[in-house]
């Protein structure tokens, strides 16, 4: 089967490195292209629920040797500081992105896995296989590819996809901080036009990552002026800058930022991660998404190197139909929780009924969650 089939992976993030693991130890050949060396930062809320652990274990992958902070209960604060807090019904843990795609990059060569350093610049399919061309490497050809390119990609111009059409009018700002911050808590907090995360990582350093509309942002043309006159009127985040060091020197930004629906497969290529759909931050769930939709990738592309009578068409057609059944349900909460907070009054309101019925907030959480992963199958 190995020397029949060769896999290629566009992008080596998350869903990417854990997808090329699972296709390596069941014995095909597999190549990822990254247009980046390792390790480094990513825009990212660092997050990542339990449901994936078993998988990720699976795998011979458990981020448990990394040490990474265990994270077991959410504070929820409305733009006016009125807080809530609840349990995660399953848990999870924070690690660097520095760190966790490192680790996962280093299982995969150990595996099996072909990396190479470029830029994809184009794919063609023809029939039973595609062409991969990258900007040093020239042309790559694969029976299958499988696209983890991240939240927004030259590639993703070059194949035409439709939610390029409409506007991405999102900022994410990430950066590390030394200061305290209570054990096993993951926070969101509200502002006007946004909301910003707040976990600690492997490392006991603050990961701060938040989203801001950019017409929030613009007037003030400078992430420290808009930090100072927006983020800060929460009293907790204007604590939280305040008395914390940074430890980058600059913080990480990425402009046009789409939670536009997107298609799963496109000219043939599976996507994965956020190259198949982003959910909104304040739902706290986008890396655990990537690595279940690694693993219902590799899944679907190992059927049919495996299964004579299971044609593309039907890889496809499955993998589409996985895809929403896991993750349609959480997008839609996504949309709808968005909506809610970015209206200062009606967070405040919705903040403070939660408040009143504690039940409601564990409810909404698992509504963009999922079970932890059967991986009998797999």
């Amino acid at each position: 089967m190995g020397l029949e089939h060769h896999i290629i992976i566009i992008g080596g993030g998350l869903a990417g490195l854990t997808s090329a693991i699972h296709l390596c130890r069941a014995g095909l050949r597999v190549t990822l292209i990254e247009k980046n060396t390792y390790p480094r930062h990513k825009v990212c809320g660092e997050y990542i629920s339990n449901e994936v652990l078993p998988y990720l274990q699976w795998l011979d992958a458990d981020p448990a040797v990394l040490a990474p902070a265990p994270i077991s209960r959410l504070l929820l604060s409305a733009a006016n500081g009125k807080t809530i807090t609840a349990p995660l019904p399953l848990g999870g843990f924070g690690v660097s992105r520095y760190t966790l795609d490192h680790f996962l990059l280093n299982k995969a060569l150990a595996a099996g896995m072909q990396l190479i350093t470029d830029t994809v610049t184009g794919v063609q399919y023809h029939g039973d296989y595609s062409e991969v061309y990258t900007k040093t490497q020239g042309m790559i050809t694969g029976t299958v590819v499988l696209g983890a390119f991240g939240k927004r990609s030259n590639l993703d111009q070059r194949l035409s996809r439709a939610f390029l059409r409409k506007p991405a009018p999102w900022l994410a700002v990430k950066a590390h901080y030394a200061g305290t911050f209570p054990d096993g808590l993951v926070a969101l907090h509200n502002f006007p036009g946004g909301y910003c995360g707040i976990s600690k990582t492997e490392t006991g350093a603050l990961n701060i990552c938040y989203l801001v509309q950019t017409d929030s942002f613009r007037p003030y043309g400078d992430i420290d002026q808009h930090r100072e006159a927006v983020l800060f009127r929460n009293r907790h985040l204007k604590e939280i800058f305040t008395q914390s060091r940074p430890l980058f020197d600059q913080p990480l930004a990425i402009s046009q930022v789409s939670f536009e629906q997107k298609t799963k497969v496109e000219q043939h290529i599976l996507l994965t991660g956020d190259t198949a759909g982003l959910i909104h931050p304040l739902c706290g769930n986008g890396m655990a998404m990537a690595i279940h939709s690694a693993r219902m990738a590799a899944t679907a592309i190992l059927r049919y190197c495996n299964d004579a009578a299971y044609d593309r068409r039907r890889m496809e057609t499955d993998y589409r139909r996985e895809w929403e059944q896991a993750f349609s349900r959480r997008m839609k909460m996504g949309r709808l929780l968005n909506h809610l907070f970015l209206k200062d009054r009606l967070s405040t309101w919705a903040v403070q009924q939660m408040a009143s019925l504690p039940a409601v907030l564990p409810f909404i959480i698992r509504q963009t969650h999922g079970r932890p992963l059967n991986i009998s199958y797999s």
